[in-house]
């Protein structure tokens, strides 16, 4: 479809998947591997790309010529973050149990059908995980996934499960949904989610759930680090401290200490 002939409504779909698609990749991605990604013709997709350029949207690496976020993006995503209650609690309790347990910490939301990072407190050291406040994550991989999914009516985890599918990320990977909610029940259980390299190999994350006033899930919150850092000696102190964090953070939510049932439907 030429330019002048394309719909507004079909520019506007492609546009915001253009700024998907790259914020999803740290590295940026280039007009030709964006048009391959989205099946956007170049024309069209180099079109918008300098559209979005001009407009601060996105910014262009003259060197390699791959598109990143620019500096509009990141305003928006700093008001939208504003106003986000649980983030302005959780922070303190984030920055805290940082300093004590010395792992990276990941406060998420369910944003459709992905779980996604709002907030982040890098660990101390040379060794950085590779996340970002922005960044979406599977549910049926990642420890902040599955805390969220775990207190989630069945038939809306089940949609979860159709509409992003169950990835085999690494050799450690839930991919069939019996297994998944099986993994949930344990989740309910223990009151913390595992991810034993199930994402990333070599990395090993736990994470707890956040309950609001009304008893229903809000967030999850996450420690990240090393098959070394976080093992069968060290997880139960730890999965403690994380537990004991988020159900402080709950309570100036307003939770009154209950646990919604999840919903067999």
């Amino acid at each position: 479809m030429a330019e002048s002939k394309e719909s507004p409504s079909v520019a506007v779909e492609r546009a915001l998947a253009i700024l998907e698609a790259v914020a999803s990749r740290a590295d940026g991605l280039t007009n030709a591997e964006i048009s391959s990604k989205l099946n956007i013709p170049k024309s069209s997709a180099s079109y918008i790309l300098r559209t979005l350029e001009s407009n601060g949207y996105l910014r262009r690496d003259e060197e390699t010529a791959h598109y990143r976020a620019g500096v509009k993006v990141l305003s928006l995503s700093r008001s939208a973050l504003s106003g986000l209650d649980v983030r302005d609690v959780a922070i303190p309790f984030m920055r805290d149990i940082v300093e004590n347990t010395r792992l990276t910490c990941h406060l998420a939301i369910l944003d459709g059908s992905s779980a996604v990072y709002v907030e982040k407190v890098e660990a101390p050291g040379f060794l950085k995980v590779d996340t970002w406040v922005g960044r979406r994550m599977l549910v049926h991989t990642t420890s902040v996934g599955k805390a969220l999914a775990a207190y989630l009516p069945h038939g809306r985890v089940q949609k979860i499960l159709e509409t992003a599918g169950m990835e085999k990320r690494t050799p450690h990977s839930i991919t069939t949904p019996a297994k998944y909610f099986k993994e949930l029940e344990r989740v309910r259980e223990l009151g913390y989610a595992l991810d034993n390299e199930e994402n990333s190999v070599g990395a090993r994350c736990f994470a707890a759930p956040i309950f609001n006033q009304s008893d229903e899930i809000e967030a999850s919150l996450g420690l990240s680090g090393t098959v070394q850092q976080v093992n069968s000696e060290t997880l139960p102190q730890l999965s403690e401290q994380l537990k004991e964090a988020t159900r402080r953070i709950s309570r100036q939510l307003g939770w009154r200490g209950l646990r919604k049932k999840v919903v067999a439907s």
